[in-house]
């Protein structure tokens, strides 16, 4: 099938990617010139593990190009993915302006022949029928003529894993009042429904949810939201474990043998971030208070998440007592392992909340070390390696949990700390293995 893929960031670049590699031919579509230069070089403009190779392979294949130009873009597409950033707002609501840009510019490139309009992008409950009220003005102004409709495919994916997650997805969810372009977004998925590009290729058929469009853009909130809110429970429940002596990690052991609970996202930490839980939630909550309905629990969802990143300052308050003139290494920046992604990030409010109370902080991140994302980081001293890292440090502290960081040497990095302390913030490292090679080990609700 012809596909259009507007936007390359997480979202829109693993979706024109994938869908090349199962046979479809893609056109992906950026305004930034600089950016689809770097992609028609075969350069990948973000980490994501196994995409650099999909990408070079589609592109060798035919099946995959790249544009500046939006108009070859629509022209090619029969299915045309709005896939750009719906970034937060300081009030909470979504910033939709790149998704009306979109719609609009699509609006002003239709030109004949049956078209079928994704909204890919996380955006507000109604925008469906928003999106194709702006594609009939753009229309309109150019007194042009079309077919087409809107289809809401929310996006699943979990950065680290976002080329797995899409050919081993949980459902796929479609929303539309129209059977025609229901059953072309059908066609479009078949060879991943019928898990031909599976990790396991004998699974039963991912299941397709179809739906209406405001019920489809809800899945994608309410999923969010839950998820969250079950981050937050367990952090709550930490908080208390640290005041009556239980251990968090065999209480969520307990717990997540539940059927009804499950054992995933009830690892204990220093909260969620990155580009979807806390924008999501926002959005929500925005979306109820403007339907006059106080979405309580996920307000608390999100000020329990506040607190708890200030969690890992105030541990090192009760074991360092005053800060002020400590040294404080933290292992690991992105807000998870296996992406550069530092939108939201805990260790932003940890770096910044250091630096008010007078200590000095250098951090280690295997991959903003490495790629100079750290040029945009602000007081605090991004060094090489561990090693480096642990060189006169008071304490450190286990911000993300790579896995690399499981086989680090402790026992030499206690050896260069001024204090060999380290507070693990994602209940990720061995207890045992730390105090061997000489650490105070401090966990969260442990």
């Amino acid at each position: 099938m012809r596909v259009c893929v507007i936007g390359t960031g997480y979202v829109g670049l693993v979706t024109g990617v994938c869908l090349s590699h199962i046979g479809h031919h893609v056109i992906c579509v950026d305004n930034n010139e600089e950016k689809v230069q770097l992609m028609k070089s075969g350069q990948s403009p973000i980490y994501e593990p196994g995409l650099s190779d999909l990408m070079k392979s589609s592109m060798a294949s035919g099946n995959l190009e790249f544009t500046a130009d939006i108009g070859a873009g629509v022209a090619h597409g029969d299915i045309l993915f709005i896939a750009v950033g719906t970034p937060a707002l300081p009030t909470g609501e979504s910033d939709t302006r790149y998704v009306e840009a979109v719609a609009r510019g699509i609006g002003e490139n239709l030109n004949g022949g049956y078209k079928v309009i994704v909204n890919k992008s996380t955006v507000p409950i109604g925008s469906g029928d928003w999106v194709r009220m702006i594609v009939l003005d753009g229309l309109a102004e150019r007194k042009g003529d079309a077919s087409f409709d809107v289809v809401s495919n929310p996006e699943f994916l979990r950065e680290g894993s976002a080329v797995f997650d899409t050919f081993n997805p949980d459902r796929i969810v479609l929303g539309s009042n129209s059977e025609k372009a229901l059953g072309m977004m059908k066609d479009l998925y078949t060879p991943i429904v019928e898990r031909k590009f599976a990790e396991d290729q004998n699974a039963a058929p991912v299941p397709v949810v179809t739906t209406d469009l405001s019920s489809a853009e809800m899945v994608k909130y309410a999923s969010n939201a839950f998820l969250a809110t079950k981050i937050s429970f367990i952090n709550e429940v930490a908080n208390i474990c640290d005041r009556v002596g239980a251990d968090v990690t065999q209480v969520a052991s307990g717990i997540g043998l539940d059927s009804r609970i499950g054992s995933k996202f009830l690892q204990a930490g220093i909260g969620w971030g990155g580009s979807c839980f806390p924008k999501d939630v926002s959005a929500l909550v925005h979306t109820a208070d403007d339907y006059g309905y106080e979405a309580e629990l996920l307000k608390a969802t999100i000020n329990v998440n506040t607190r708890q990143r200030l969690l890992t300052v105030e541990k090192l308050q009760q074991v360092l007592k005053i800060l002020k003139g400590k040294t404080v290494g933290l292992l690991g920046l992105t807000f998870k392992p296996d992406t550069d992604d530092m939108r939201d990030a805990p260790s932003l409010i940890m770096i910044e909340n250091l630096n008010r109370l007078g200590a000095k902080v250098k951090a280690y991140d295997p991959i903003v070390s490495q790629s100079g994302v750290s040029q945009g980081l602000s007081g605090v001293i991004v060094e090489t390696d561990p090693e480096r890292l642990a060189d006169g440090c008071d304490a450190m502290v286990l911000v993300t949990d790579w896995t690399q960081f499981k086989n680090l040497d402790f026992a030499k990095m206690a050896g260069l700390m001024n204090a060999p302390v380290m507070i693990d913030g994602r209940n990720f490292l061995d207890q045992k293995a730390l105090e061997s090679a000489g650490f105070k080990y401090i966990g969260v609700g442990r």
